[in-house]
């Protein structure tokens, strides 16, 4: 039986205005959630519920803040398996990477519940005598969080446990595709002892959400704005934010580049290349984008990639597959012009391209009428493509050959994405100097370019974000401020920079 959903502020069900449902695209006759979609209003009214809720958890001491974040940690494990099978049947990502992002709330909430008790701030010597001087760390209010479905549970964890953390007020905006998977996090969430309206999850489409954000922002009842997605809408986004004089937490999309060095393990790279390109159907923000082969085993690589990708099973996301169908039947008419996007100068070395059909098949497989794809090897791109100029959300990747590591370097940086990057070498010099050169936030050395663990900053520079970074220490920069504090005890007024004492040298001396 399909769900029925609507939004949930203050701890009450809201009514939405339309109705999406959201289909498992393994199966898109099969509806998972009815969802009530709000309005601008009610997302705006959201907003204005979570403001006033937000300063009472304020006044909640950061440590017991800190043990709430645990119980969702604990209730997170204890519902593991419903909730990834839940994400599998909404997005059709293959159980075991569902349950592996389930865990990764589990590492989230491990390690934030000790930031509990570290929110530190310092003592500042001063420059005049009977004074103190003291930073400290304060929420920043309201947090309007906006995030994608293709990893419906682990990525919003990254704002909200932490904004949670640190005293914040959320307003979450989910994917409606991925309604269903959403509404029962929260409610993980909720179950953790959460007071009515710190946290609050409103259905509605991009428009109306949007739309809304400019009247809470303008009102005053959002004081952050925290957003995944795509890179288009991420610079709607962070234009709206500073227009009001907010800086935005922007995770957007990316073009990753993986380097193949002469003397790089091709069985390994081969390895990394297939899962960062076609896991998750390469609908990852970290998926890969273009192979860089250096020419002198580039024939070899690219025969070895082929096999690979024909061998990689595809299907039925609830077995043991590299890869289900495309999240959404608007990403999968949005994939088919990608694949528009090859010209006469590529070949594809993977043989079929597009949906998996009974015309169309892939061996044995024909799709069973989901939104399955072929997973696409292009070889031949060239630096003036699209195919390796933009981000294809998709079971693409093109390949392209290099002759120095410089070459590499540059190539790697020309789509003026930033996310993540991946160079197969034995080589530490290699290794340090793409490190150097590489615009990208994230770089793997022997590993895919897909792949984050909870403890270490994530995000992009240029077209995939604007220098914001999640998880680990890092992201309490994005839902705290800094206030500095001067405590003067001298009983007179003491002027910076004017009442200081001197001592004064001698610059005249020589030995």
């Amino acid at each position: 039986m399909s769900r029925q959903i609507v939004s949930i502020v203050g701890g009450k069900d809201t009514t939405g205005e339309s109705v999406y449902e959201s289909t498992n695209p393994a199966r898109p006759g099969e509806v998972v959630a009815r969802v009530g979609l709000a309005d601008a209003a009610a997302f705006a009214a959201a907003c204005r519920t979570a403001k006033e809720a937000q300063r009472e958890w304020a006044k909640v001491p950061a440590p017991v803040r800190g043990r709430v974040i645990a119980s969702i940690g604990r209730l997170v494990e204890a519902n593991a398996e419903s909730l990834a099978r839940l994400v599998t049947r909404e997005i059709g990502k293959p159980y075991a990477e569902a349950l592996g992002e389930v865990r990764e709330i589990v590492d989230t909430c491990d390690f934030f519940l000790g930031e509990g008790r570290r929110l530190y701030g310092q003592t500042v010597p001063s420059e005049m005598p009977d004074k103190n001087l003291f930073t400290f760390r304060n929420p920043v209010g309201v947090a309007a969080v906006i995030t994608a479905g293709n990893f419906p549970v682990a990525v919003p964890s990254w704002y909200l446990v932490p904004a949670l953390l640190c005293g914040n007020a959320v307003v979450w905006k989910p994917a409606e595709y991925a309604a269903a998977s959403a509404e029962a996090m929260y409610r993980l969430f909720a179950a953790s002892g959460l007071p009515d309206g710190v946290l609050n999850v409103v259905f509605a489409d991009g428009a109306q959400t949007f739309a809304g954000l400019e009247v809470a922002l303008a009102e005053g009842s959002v004081h952050k704005v925290g957003f995944t997605g795509s890179s288009e809408v991420g610079r709607k986004v962070g234009e709206l934010s500073g227009r009001h004089l907010q800086s935005a937490c922007l995770e957007l999309g990316g073009k990753n580049p993986m380097v193949i060095m002469p003397d790089a393990d091709l069985d390994l790279a081969v390895e990394g290349a297939l899962f960062s390109g076609f896991g998750t159907a390469g609908q990852r923000c970290t998926s890969l984008g273009t192979v860089i082969v250096h020419e002198s085993v580039h024939d070899e690589f690219v025969e070895r990639f082929a096999r690979a990708a024909g061998e990689a099973r595809i299907g039925d996301p609830e077995q043991d597959v590299l890869a289900g169908p495309l999240l959404d039947q608007k990403f999968a008419d949005r994939y088919e012009e990608y694949l528009t996007w090859i010209e006469p100068h590529h070949e594809v070395v993977s043989g079929s391209t597009g949906k998996i059909t009974k015309d169309n098949p892939r061996g044995d497989f024909d799709g069973d009428g989901g939104l399955y794809y072929h997973p696409v090897i292009v070889d031949g791109v060239r630096p003036g493509d699209r195919l390796f100029l933009e981000e294809t959300f998709g079971p693409i990747v093109g390949v392209t050959t290099f002759t120095t590591l410089d070459e590499a370097v540059e190539l790697a940086n020309r789509p003026g994405y930033g996310l993540s990057s991946s160079i197969y070498t034995t080589s530490p010099k290699h290794a340090f100097r793409f490190r150097e050169g590489i615009s990208a936030g994230m770089v793997s050395v022997n590993n895919s370019t897909s792949g984050a663990e909870a403890h270490l900053p994530f995000g992009g520079n240029g077209k995939s974000g604007n220098g914001s970074r999640q998880s680990g220490v890092w992201v309490l920069d994005q839902f705290t401020r800094w206030q500095a504090m001067n405590w003067d005890f001298s009983g007179r007024l003491q002027k910076a920079q004017m009442d200081v004492a001197e001592i004064v040298p001698d610059l005249e001396f020589r030995i």
